[in-house]
């Protein structure tokens, strides 16, 4: 019997004045590599916010490893997000503090305020060899002591990926994490990314509007639009059209880009 991470049954969030997703059920499997694609406001954050438990449906049902989310207490909701690595659209890294104190800063969930404060202030010896060691499988082990705020754009992404392992997740989610570096950093950070995931056995979804980077990583597309799942196929079913139609702009689009402009 194949083992779910994530499982959505006729789920609908609504927000005060939109619905972010309407009916939504779909299944991701233990270990499976997934990319959200779809227009911005089609959906993808809210569904990635649904998986770690962020928000809460306002129908339907969530399940993360067969556990229904509306049936966790905050404390429970806490455990599950610490198990979930995250990494955001705008990295929230500490720019302040160096890349040691960042990656630390991924525990933050399993250990109490004090604990993580201590950790991140004076860290033992054998902590600051781990983060050694995932920063190595990230390529950029010579920053350990530097400023985040002094890193590249690609080199600050990475850190962001080391703090997220650092978590030693069972999934890991990444809402546009590639959006504000150029092509060939995008890739090689896909490429990282998928890598390690694949090695380690973990979940991975990733939203991204970069549809060529979306095809070469990912087995599996879930295309999104206006809140429901335009399509849900493996990477090589899909054709030239109907990544199109996903991004093709309606009649009333078109007419409240022109009233905007």
């Amino acid at each position: 019997m194949t083992s779910h991470e994530f499982e959505l049954e006729n789920v609908t969030v609504r927000f005060p004045s939109v619905t972010a997703l309407d009916s939504i059920s779909l299944t991701i499997g233990t270990g499976e590599q997934i990319a959200l694609v779809g227009p911005s406001g089609s959906g993808k954050t809210t569904l990635l916010r649904l998986f770690n438990g962020t928000i809460r449906p306002s129908s339907g049902c969530v399940r993360v490893r067969q556990v229904d989310t509306r049936e966790l207490s905050s404390m429970k909701l806490r455990q599950l997000r610490s198990q979930i690595g995250f990494v955001h659209q705008d990295l929230s890294l500490v720019p302040n503090l160096n890349v040691l104190q960042n990656v630390l800063s991924g525990r933050m969930g399993r250990e109490s305020f004090s604990q993580s404060l201590r950790m991140m202030l004076l860290p033992i010896q054998s902590e600051t060899a781990n983060v050694h060691k995932l920063l190595e499988r990230v390529g950029i082990e010579d920053k350990l002591f530097a400023r985040t705020d002094r890193l590249s754009g690609g080199q600050q992404q990475r850190v962001a990926i080391a703090r997220a392992l650092y978590q030693q997740p069972e999934a890991i989610l990444a809402d546009e994490p590639v959006s504000s570096v150029d092509p060939a950093r995008a890739k090689d950070t896909i490429g990282l990314l998928t890598k390690i995931c694949r090695d380690d056995n973990l979940t991975m979804c990733v939203s991204l509007h970069n549809l060529d980077l979306a095809r070469k990583f990912f087995p599996r597309l879930i295309g999104l639009r206006e809140g429901a799942i335009v399509f849900d196929r493996q990477t090589s079913e899909l054709d030239d059209d109907e990544f199109h139609r996903l991004y093709q702009l309606t009649e009333e689009e078109m007419l409240s880009d022109k009233v905007e402009s």
